[in-house]
């Protein structure tokens, strides 16, 4: 393997082994192109050194660069630790190619400067508040980000050309881009969470998104068009009519419409591109529309082993308090026997609750969805029964047409009240009937009776009987 190659004169103060102890360049350094030097320790440029890296430099340990002028070079820096590094100096640490591999991270405690591409292999990239930024010189890019792999604050791009910034807040890489550049510019950009300010708004906004946004300021440069996007699975997405998605720009004290069409779908991915701006600070998604509130997808009921067990799944959850599990034995008055708190990811929900204590009979339960600030819905009803007819006694022909014929099995004579109820809890009809001992009846139904399952329930004093019905 070829060794570091430095040019004369220098002053070369260096240890170059597997040790981690420290390399520091006081004089000309250069690497040649096809030439690879690696600093396992701490490596330090000082103000009378001169690096230029035309090949390959590898950097375990920190960096300090206190140079001024320093070239850009030609080569590949590769900043590979396996604890965590740390960009400092007092001058601006320039390099063509950039290749970050630390599992560990990485913090600018001085710019780094990219004027090649940057491939992001490994780790986190984190700025100091100073702040300090991964600068991104014109004609630059980058290539590898995603949720464990991108830049946890600034990011700075120089240039003319459309850029995506590869930020994020260490959980997820959430990137902006800017596009249709009217001049060279130079723009710095942060991601934030959650978004200030959200009731500030500016007609025709309606509603900003909450938990999320991104800081974009222009040093420099003319007009411009911003790039954001949406990603449900990662930053829960607000249920929202496509059409009225727009980007907001927070400007005047407010969040004002900076205009856009936006694509994709809510529930899953989109983008949305804003008009021109000429004036850049916070930036988020808007909404000329109200998001569409909670939606209880299903709710069901069953009984297991002397257990009512319940099922509801939601969407769109936003500012939910809880979830009361109400419970009645007549299908009218109906009492709360348990609480679930609500989630409020945005996202799909699925809840269970389970009833240990459950009437017998029939047993009717809703959900009712309690907001935050006191509002409330109900869910459909869900009907369960404790009991089979036939394994008490009576027996019921399935399916059923016009009527519902029922066998009396149990070998006493009597007189019952019926109901019939749809699955949602809704009476069907009702009526009295009396059978004698290996009697029968046929119950009649509506005509209007719809195809489907429903619920026949008998009862006679305080006993109950009740049994799932197929209509045809």
């Amino acid at each position: 393997m070829n060794r570091i190659i430095a040019t004369i004169p220098f002053l070369l103060v260096c240890v170059f082994t597997n040790a981690q102890q420290a390399f520091n360049n006081n004089g000309n350094l250069q690497i040649h192109p096809g030439t690879s030097m690696y600093s396992f320790g701490n490596f330090t440029n000082t103000s009378s050194g001169a690096l230029v890296n035309n090949g390959s430099f590898y950097v375990r340990g920190n960096i300090t660069n206190d140079q001024a002028s320093m070239s850009a070079g030609s080569g590949t820096l590769y900043l590979n630790g396996s604890s965590a590094q740390s960009v400092n100096g007092a001058q601006v640490f320039k390099t063509n190619d950039l290749q970050t591999d630390n599992s560990s991270g990485i913090t600018l405690n001085n710019n780094l400067s990219v004027s090649g591409t940057h491939t992001f292999t490994n780790g986190l990239i984190a700025t100091s508040a100073t702040p300090n930024y991964l600068i991104y010189e014109a004609g630059s890019s980058h290539s590898g980000g995603n949720d464990s792999r991108h830049v946890t604050g600034w990011v700075k791009k120089i240039g003319s050309t459309a850029f995506t910034f590869p930020v994020g807040d260490a959980s997820y890489q959430r990137t902006a881009g800017i596009t249709n550049l009217s001049v060279s510019a130079e723009i710095n950009c942060h991601y934030f969470t959650p978004t200030a300010n959200t009731s500030s708004l500016s007609s025709p906004l309606v509603k900003v998104k909450a938990n999320e946004y991104w800081q974009i300021d222009k040093v420099s440069g003319g007009t411009a068009q911003i790039v954001l996007n949406w990603d449900h699975s990662k930053v829960a997405m607000d249920n929202i009519a496509l059409a009225d998605i727009v980007v907001a720009h927070y400007t005047g004290g407010n969040w004002t419409d900076a205009g856009g069409s936006a694509s994709g779908n809510v529930t899953t991915t989109g983008t949305v591109t804003s008009n021109s701006v000429n004036s850049f600070s916070p930036f988020t998604l808007g909404y000329r529309s109200f998001p569409i509130p909670l939606k209880m997808l299903s709710f069901t009921a069953e009984r297991r082993s002397g257990t009512s067990y319940l099922k509801w799944t939601t969407v769109n959850e936003e500012n939910v308090s809880h979830f009361d599990v109400q419970r009645s034995y007549d299908g009218a008055l109906y009492s709360t026997i348990g609480n679930v708190p609500a989630r409020n990811s945005g996202s799909l929900e699925n809840y269970n609750f389970e009833d240990h204590d459950p009437l017998r009979g029939l047993a009717y339960y809703r959900i009712k969805s309690v907001d935050i600030d006191g509002k409330f819905s109900y869910s459909r009803i869900a009907i369960v029964s404790e009991f089979d007819l036939q394994s008490s006694g009576f027996v019921v022909l399935n399916p059923v047409h016009t009527g519902i014929t029922i066998l009396n099995k149990t070998g006493i004579e009597g007189s019952y009240n019926y109901q019939v109820f749809n699955a949602g809890g809704q009476l069907i009809c009702r009526g009295f009937v009396t059978m004698g001992i290996n009697g029968g009846a046929i119950l009649p139904l509506p005509a209007s009776v719809a195809a489907g399952q429903y619920i026949l329930e008998l009862s006679s004093g305080a006993y109950r009987f009740s049994q799932k019905i197929l209509v045809q």
